[in-house]
């Protein structure tokens, strides 16, 4: 009688370990069925001409790498009708109206969830970014000889490249099983940037005399080191300086 009980018991034992493992074996499944990979759409960049995305990938049960993805093409800046309010100075405002400029970068981060797994939650991720800027703005200027004024322009034209470091706060949520949103509540960043920005046009001595007192105050600037040439080809402005932004977004993303 008692080997029979023991074989019972043997055999009970055995089911509800093969139960467990089974169990165990079917949540691997659904927790694997979930996807390790999210692609994200920051939907609140469209504000600002850009189109924005990022794909983030799960290492660990609370980490996390991603890689963003920016772009905008050249266009004139968003909220001209905002930005004519605020400014009163009609020159300043002739350039900022014309003003055009386009943008990429890629920005690579670790995120560290505070919460109770990967993807959801609070989350702190630090993070580099390499951006390209384009621009473009006519620069006027205006000729006083024999009494008669002319007015001229010199179309500017060039990129500015950066990279930088930081840190951005931020909160993921689950709105189904394979939809989140993403908010980056807040990052901020700083590093260096460089830049080259040049005018081409036939220029005679006044001319010349005229570009240079215009664009002495940008050796004024702080922090920013430019150099200014004006010659009789026309106008070239070398720059490089610390750089310092903010990061913020609303992220759609599908899990896969």
């Amino acid at each position: 009688m008692q080997k029979k009980s023991t074989k019972k018991s043997l055999l009970l034992a055995a089911g509800l370990l093969l139960c467990s493992a089974t169990s165990i074996h079917a949540q691997e499944i659904t927790t694997d069925a979930d996807g390790k990979n999210l692609v994200k759409w920051n939907v609140a960049a469209l504000a600002l001409k850009n189109y924005s995305f990022q794909y983030e990938r799960a290492v660990g049960k609370k980490i996390s790498v991603a890689m963003g993805f920016r772009y905008s093409p050249t266009s004139k800046a968003p909220f001209l009708s905002t930005i004519e309010d605020l400014v009163d100075d009609d020159e300043t405002w002739d350039m900022i109206k014309d003003f055009k400029t386009g943008n990429f970068a890629i920005t690579p981060e670790v995120r560290f969830y505070l919460g109770k797994g990967v993807f959801r939650g609070f989350y702190v991720a630090p993070y580099v970014r390499y951006s390209s800027y384009s621009v473009e703005v006519p620069l006027n200027f205006s000729v006083t000889f024999a009494g008669q004024t002319r007015s001229a322009v010199i179309p500017l034209d060039g990129d500015v490249t950066a990279f930088s470091g930081g840190l951005l706060f931020g909160a993921q949520w689950k709105l189904s099983k394979l939809v989140y949103l993403d908010w980056w509540i807040l990052g901020a960043n700083y590093g260096s940037s460089s830049g080259n920005i040049v005018g081409k046009r036939n220029l005679n001595e006044m001319e010349q005399t005229v570009l240079r007192e215009k664009l002495a105050g940008l050796e004024d600037l702080p922090i920013v080191s430019p150099d200014v040439t004006v010659d009789s080809e026309g106008v070239e402005v070398d720059f490089d300086g610390p750089l310092a932004g903010a990061r913020a977004g609303l992220s759609v993303g599908f899990r896969f």
